[in-house]
């Protein structure tokens, strides 16, 4: 999916945002659950990767249904990953939703690795993540958000202004077959 004119791929599908559907680069985006909201529930938003537990972020994507990942190839992938957003539950000091984004810092961003912990699936979290995740983006003047989806979960992204293949574009992915010589 695109937040606007990037990728779209049927599997992984892929969503953008419409520029229609972009607030002006100065504008802030409303959020449906506000940090006091959250903070009152228990819960605490994070913006950077101190403090994070990487065994407890990758067990969290297993409960998704990601693979099981190497915590040193999280940890190189976060100190290339341009922004992040990550909430805790305060109560476990666990992370329980999570979202990254990569790109160029200036047109160009993809979104990745949107998880929230099953037990906390539903009050808001996994928004509360791609909101702030989305202003900080929209805020540097970038233009052009992609992100890769699950097609069960497309209809939590259209809410925040993504579609899937804007004008007709259509997304590759490179796969090398194992045993085929390039």
């Amino acid at each position: 999916m695109l937040l606007r004119g990037i990728v779209s791929a049927p599997l992984p599908s892929t969503l953008s945002l419409k520029a229609s559907a972009r607030p002006s680069q100065n504008a802030s985006l409303s959020f449906s659950i506000s940090d006091q909201e959250l903070e009152s529930r228990g819960f605490s938003l994070r913006r950077s990767i101190s403090d994070l537990n990487l065994d407890h972020l990758n067990s969290v994507f297993v409960a998704v249904g990601f693979p099981k990942r190497d915590t040193e190839k999280i940890r190189v992938a976060l100190e290339n990953t341009e922004s992040v957003q990550w909430v805790e539950y305060r109560k476990t000091q666990r992370p329980v939703a999570f979202a990254r984004a990569t790109g160029d810092g200036v047109f160009n961003a993809i979104i990745w690795d949107v998880v929230v912990d099953p037990s906390f699936q539903g009050i808001g979290l996994g928004k509360a993540v791609m909101e702030r995740l989305l202003e900080e983006l929209l805020g540097k003047g970038i233009t052009t958000i992609a992100l890769y989806s699950e097609p069960r979960v497309l209809g939590f992204y259209r809410p925040l202004g993504f579609v899937a293949d804007p004008d007709g574009i259509r997304g590759m992915v490179y796969s090398r077959k194992r045993n085929k010589k390039f």
